[in-house]
């Protein structure tokens, strides 16, 4: 589902990984399937839970490390997950 629109753009989570922790703060890395981000950009991205509940995650920077784009989030999606994604900075 990699299609950009006028009010973001729609991807799939397609990799987690733990990027730090620090106290109580943890911080995860994302890859998705089609990304507007680059180098860093701030952002989020927003999903819909089962329960029908939207989900915000705010993209605090945004790394490319060996050609993958990888999204730096406190609050990881799991992998398959749509979500549109807007980049603000």
């Amino acid at each position: 589902m990699s299609e950009s629109t006028d009010s973001g753009f729609k991807a799939v989570v397609t990799d987690i990984r733990l990027e730090s922790r620090e106290g109580g703060t943890v911080r995860w890395r994302m890859t998705l399937d089609h990304t507007d981000f680059g180098a860093g950009d701030v952002g989020v991205l927003e999903a819909v839970a089962r329960s029908g509940t939207r989900i915000e995650v705010p993209v605090l920077a945004v790394l490319v490390d060996d050609g993958d784009i990888w999204h730096i989030v406190e609050k990881p999606l799991a992998g398959g997950t749509d979500v549109v994604g807007r980049v603000t900075r």
